[in-house]
């Protein structure tokens, strides 16, 4: 692969509800926002991928009300609908494609609609839309599936809600930081069996930006370039059951492929620090066995003995992760740009100390349905 790096990179506070700003006043926030960290103008950006969706924003055509706000005037401008990870891989393609450089601008204001609703259209509409099915209970599913197979208790589940939330406190963008107890998350009220508060992530609202550039844009970048050393993204079948809900295939796939791009052979002793999407807090383990840095069955211990803590073997989600702040869309780009910062050393109080190799997660549809995984470095 021809090289490229991420050069910009911004986000907005994450919030339960932004009342004084609209999408495309965060856009053009972190828009600009990432233009000033990259050192870079509009001038030199000459394509843009806007992340959104008709349904969360509550009208057709979503991104043309953003065009503007992201720079897209007289460029090659496009929208992605899916998480923010598949929008940084679509811009990627246009990079490689022989473009200089591409801004991926996600935005999401989950304080103007209702999750339930919106998240229960991406269900058959024959067969499963109208039980009332949405994110929430589709999880409850996913999680009992998971849980009854491997014996996993929801204690061990709810070790992952503490170190998350608690990590949450060193990262100014996060919504929920909270220093919490296995007993808080253990008592906290009942979602969808087995799901409790804590173990779900909040509504929030926010955006996010980055600028994947061509190695002639990177050199003269006045950020330390975060260079693209892998990525790959896979889909599942639709319907959920057509699927094994405990067994992620697509994020093995994606996983596999990204690995092999990266040169990873041995991912828990080749990668420094991980930024995976869990808006539950059985999705992390979960995904940790896809992505290979545990066996099946095995990713719900890692929290408990302090693996994937900070100072541990291999710390997953510094920031917080998605159970401290979960703008849906925007999430998966908040992971990669979480990841960027740890490999530039610029994670302040989340910093990893000396991490060079990062992996970055998004995940799109009900359950994990389609996966992004990220490898990026601070070597060239």
């Amino acid at each position: 692969m021809e090289k490229t790096a991420i050069v910009g990179v911004a986000q907005t506070k994450y919030e339960r509800r932004k009342k004084d700003r609209i999408f495309a006043d965060m856009v053009f926030d972190v828009t600009r926002e990432a233009l000033e960290d990259a050192g870079l103008t509009i001038d030199d950006i000459d394509s843009v991928v806007t992340v959104s969706n008709d349904f969360y924003d509550g009208r057709t055509i979503s991104g043309m009300a953003v065009g503007d706000a992201s720079g897209g005037q007289d460029k090659n401008i496009s929208t992605v609908s899916g998480d923010g990870t598949f929008g940084a891989f679509y811009g990627l393609m246009r990079v490689l494609s022989g473009y200089k450089a591409t801004i991926v601008v996600a935005h999401y204001k989950g304080s103007e609609g209702s999750v339930p609703v919106t998240t229960n259209g991406m269900f058959d509409p024959i067969f499963q839309r109208h039980l009332g099915i949405d994110a929430i209970s589709s999880a409850a599913l996913q999680a009992s599936a998971y849980m009854s197979r491997y014996g996993i208790t929801e204690e061990e589940l709810a070790a992952v809600s503490v170190k998350n939330h608690g990590n949450a406190r060193n990262n100014p963008f996060a919504q929920l930081p909270l220093s919490i107890t296995v007993e808080d998350v253990l008592r906290s009220r009942k979602i969808a069996d087995p799901l409790k508060l804590l173990d779900c992530c909040p509504v929030s609202d926010g955006a996010a930006a980055v600028i994947i550039a061509n190695e002639t844009v990177a050199a003269k970048a006045k950020a330390k370039p975060v260079w693209i050393k892998g990525v790959a993204h896979c889909c599942e079948d639709y319907l959920l059951g057509d699927r094994d809900l405990a067994d992620p295939v697509a994020l093995k796939e994606a996983a596999k492929r990204a690995y092999a791009m990266a040169g990873i052979a041995n991912p828990l002793e080749e990668i420094d620090v991980a930024e995976v999407l869990e808006p539950f807090s059985y999705m992390e383990p979960l995904w940790l066995e896809g992505l290979g840095i545990c066996g099946a069955g095995a990713g719900a211990k890692l929290a408990v003995r302090g693996v994937t803590a900070m100072g541990g073997k291999l710390p997953v989600n510094p920031s917080g992760g998605a159970l401290s702040a979960n703008p849906i869309l925007v999430a998966g780009l908040a992971r990669l740009i979480e990841a960027s910062l740890q490999v530039r050393g610029e994670a302040g109080a989340r910093q990893v100390p000396g991490a060079e190799t990062a992996l970055a997660q998004g995940y799109h549809g009900p359950c994990g349905q389609s996966q992004c995984v990220w490898i990026v470095s601070g070597k060239q």
